[in-house]
């Protein structure tokens, strides 16, 4: 059973729990960084790399801007793939990147690259990865949204951080996603850690809205990183939701868990909602009522953002 983020892990929850296990992730750091200094990582002269990472825990954009990437390479005639660490539990992203183009997968990064490499591949595009060593990327994004942020700022198990914020010194591209109403305030404090950042901005757009009735009452849910950034955009975009439902990252909705929420959409009179990927976790003939949204990154500052990408292509 797939367990939510606790809520100690939030921004200005007030708990102990944090400082009970502080201990514990302080040696998993140890042990992190032990490992990161012995690794080697390797270099590839066939093929680049751009690694889209994050450091905070789930629901960052990491799959939404790693399919913008591929749009932007693919318009430019350049053979592009992704790929992924195979893990069983994320079956729906994987589904959506190979609805988009080649998905390489399996349990160790560089023999999917290799692969890669093999079959003429120019660009490979990495969903995930910035804590793997074995790669020398030409190119890495570290990607936040703005609600989460860095939550209590600890690391596992006392907070929701792979790593120390301040490894950010190590990454000059910054991506921030969601709805940006504290930006000011997150530049400020990437800035002071990497005054040399870049810092590009984006924000999720419905591409399926007029689906959608907005006289209509909607319950929503969605097992993401990020529920609160996907019920924001919904509301922001004139959906009249009355009820939201949030369920762990990844979750594998049950037979009986899908007849629950249809019935509590039945008591409340309304639509239902979720996101592309929870709709590819449904499963049975209760999931005929149920309809999902589209979305993807529009990024503020698209210049600054080619212009990031240009080394890789002129």
């Amino acid at each position: 059973m797939k367990l939510k983020k606790p809520k100690f892990w939030n921004k200005g929850k007030s708990s102990i729990l944090p400082y009970i296990l502080l201990p514990l992730s302080i040696l998993l750091q140890i042990l992190n960084s032990a490992n990161k200094l012995i690794s080697k990582k390797k270099s590839y002269q066939n093929i680049k790399t751009i690694c889209v990472g994050n450091i905070y825990v789930g629901g960052t954009g990491k799959t939404s801007l790693s399919m913008k990437l591929y749009e932007i390479f693919s318009k430019k005639n350049i053979k592009t793939c992704f790929i992924k660490k195979d893990y069983s539990n994320q079956k729906d992203e994987q589904k959506i990147l190979e609805n988009k183009g080649k998905l390489f997968k399996s349990k160790k990064r560089a023999q999917s690259l290799q692969e890669a490499i093999y079959k003429n591949y120019e660009i490979a595009i990495f969903d995930d990865g910035l804590q793997d060593h074995s790669i020398n990327y030409d190119l890495t994004f570290v990607c936040f949204n703005n609600l989460n942020w860095i939550g209590n700022g600890f690391t596992i198990p006392s907070g929701p951080l792979r790593e120390s914020f301040k490894t950010i010194k190590d990454h000059k591209n910054i991506f921030v996603t969601g709805n940006l109403t504290n930006l000011e305030s997150i530049k400020k404090e990437i800035l002071k850690i990497n005054p040399q950042s870049n810092i590009l901005t984006a924000i999720y757009v419905p591409l399926n809205l007029h689906e959608f009735d907005k006289k209509e009452k909607y319950l929503v849910f969605s097992g993401i990183g990020n529920h609160e950034s996907f019920v924001s955009m919904l509301k922001s975009n004139g959906l009249n939701i009355i009820k939201d439902l949030e369920f762990p990252d990844h979750y594998n909705y049950s037979d009986q868990k899908i007849y629950d929420i249809t019935s509590q959409a039945k008591k409340l009179n309304c639509k239902i909602l979720t996101t592309e990927k929870d709709f590819l976790r449904l499963k049975g003939n209760n999931s005929n009522e149920i309809k999902f949204i589209k979305s993807e990154l529009k990024i503020n500052n698209e210049n600054d953002f080619l212009n990031i990408l240009s080394d890789l292509y002129e």
